[in-house]
C-alpha cells in the first residue's frame, strides 16, 4: 500500500468574521463579505445535520489523522463563489484577506496543510500579483480559479497562465456546486438535481474552454487541475472535442497542433476523482494513471471522507500501483510537494 497519501482537495470553512480580520478600511466595514452565496435557497446541510459543520485547525488535524493522511491541500467554502463579486477592488482585498487568513489559521500552525491561493480574476493582473506573493511569501502551493461568469480559455486570463508556469504551480478550476448564473439556475426544484449537474457542468465548461482555446498549446508547462466532479466525464469530452477538431479545428481551434486528448499526455493537466467511481479503471486505461488524484472534499455536507478514502484503498479493480499514484504519488508531482 501507499507510503504517500495526499488530499488533493480539502476545504476550510472560511466565514465572513475570519475574514474581516484580515481586511483593511473600508472593506472591513461592510456589513456582508460574502462571495457568491448561493440564490436558491437550498438547505445542502439538512438542517445542519450533514457535513461538519464547526471546523478549525483542530478538528483537521483529527480529520488528518483519522484519514492517515500526509498531507491536505485546502481549499475555500464559503469563497468558492467569489469570482461573482462585481466589485474588482474588493475581490482583490477579500482574496487577499483570505490568503492571509488561511496562512495564519492553517499553514503557519501545521506543515501538513499546504494553501492554494484564491485569486480575484476579476482583475487578471492582479490575480497575477497575489498568485506570487502567495507562492513565495506564505508558501502557497498553487492558486484557484473560481466559479464565476467567465471562460477561462479568454486570452484575458493569460497573465495569470504565465505566471503560474513561471513559479511551476497548478491553477485548479473550482466551483461551488450549484448552477449560479447560468440559464438553469431556477429550473430545478431541489438540491440533488441541481448538484447533480453544478460541479459537473461547469467543469466541462471550463475544460473545452481552456483546452479549445489553446491554453496547453501556449502554455506547454502550465499544470492545471479540475477538481470535484469525479473523473469519468473527462474521456467523454475528449471524444466529442477530438471529433470537432478533427473537423473544423482548423477554424475553431486554430492555436492547437494536436487533438485535444493529446495534451493530456503531457502530464499537467489533473483530474480528481471520487473513490467510488464505476468508471475508474477505464477511465486511467483511456487517458491514463498519472492524473488522476484523490480529493476528501472534507467538512461537505457531501463528503464521506475518510470511508471515501478507506474505500479507495480497498478496491480490487486497481492494481497497487494505480493504488498508489492516485493516493499520493501524482498529487505530490501536480502541487510539487516535498
Amino acid at each position: 500500500m501507499t507510503t504517500l497519501t495526499i488530499d488533493a482537495d480539502g476545504h476550510v470553512r472560511d466565514t465572513d468574521e475570519d475574514i474581516r480580520a484580515f481586511l483593511k478600511p473600508p472593506y472591513n466595514e461592510r456589513p456582508r463579505l460574502g462571495a457568491g452565496s448561493p440564490r436558491d435557497g437550498f438547505d445542502n446541510t439538512l438542517g445542519n445535520r450533514a457535513g461538519t459543520r464547526f471546523v478549525d485547525i483542530s478538528v483537521w488535524i483529527n480529520s488528518l489523522e483519522q484519514g492517515e493522511l500526509d498531507f491536505s491541500v485546502l481549499y475555500p467554502t464559503g469563497s468558492l463563489g467569489s469570482g461573482w463579486i462585481r466589485e474588482a477592488d474588493f475581490a482583490e482585498a477579500r482574496a487577499s484577506a483570505y490568503n492571509d487568513w488561511l496562512y495564519h489559521s492553517y499553514l503557519n500552525i501545521d506543515a501538513r496543510f499546504k494553501g492554494v491561493a484564491m485569486l480575484p480574476v476579476q482583475n487578471p493582473d492582479s490575480a497575477a500579483k497575489e498568485l506570487e506573493r502567495c507562492v513565495h511569501d506564505l508558501g502557497m502551493v498553487g492558486g484557484m480559479l473560481p466559479e464565476g461568469p467567465y471562460l477561462y480559455g479568454d486570452k484575458k486570463f493569460h497573465p495569470i497562465f504565465s505566471t503560474a508556469q513561471k513559479l511551476n504551480v497548478p491553477l485548479a478550476v473550482h466551483a461551488g456546486g450549484r448552477l449560479t448564473g447560468s440559464y438553469d439556475e431556477f429550473l430545478f426544484d431541489n438540491l440533488a438535481q441541481v448538484h447533480s449537474l453544478g460541479h459537473a457542468f461547469f467543469q466541462m465548461k471550463q475544460f473545452v474552454s481552456l483546452m479549445l482555446s489553446g491554453v496547453p498549446e501556449i502554455f506547454p508547462n502550465l499544470k492545471l487541475a479540475f477538481l470535484e466532479a469525479g473523473c469519468g466525464w473527462v474521456s467523454y469530452m475528449l471524444d466529442r472535442m477530438d471529433e470537432r477538431y478533427r473537423i473544423r479545428g482548423h477554424v475553431d481551434a486554430p492555436l492547437l497542433t494536436k487533438e485535444p486528448s493529446e495534451y493530456l499526455k503531457s502530464r499537467n493537466i489533473y483530474i480528481s476523482c471520487e473513490a467510488e467511481e464505476r468508471l475508474l479503471p477505464a477511465t486511467l486505461g483511456i487517458i491514463g494513471e498519472d492524473i488522476i488524484v484523490f480529493a476528501s472534499d472534507f467538512p461537505h455536507w457531501d463528503t464521506e471522507f475518510p470511508a471515501n478514502i478507506r474505500h479507495l484503498r480497498n478496491r480490487n479493480d486497481l492494481s497497487s500501483t494505480q493504488k498508489e499514484k492516485i493516493l499520493g504519488l501524482n498529487a505530490k508531482r501536480l502541487y510539487g510537494l516535498k
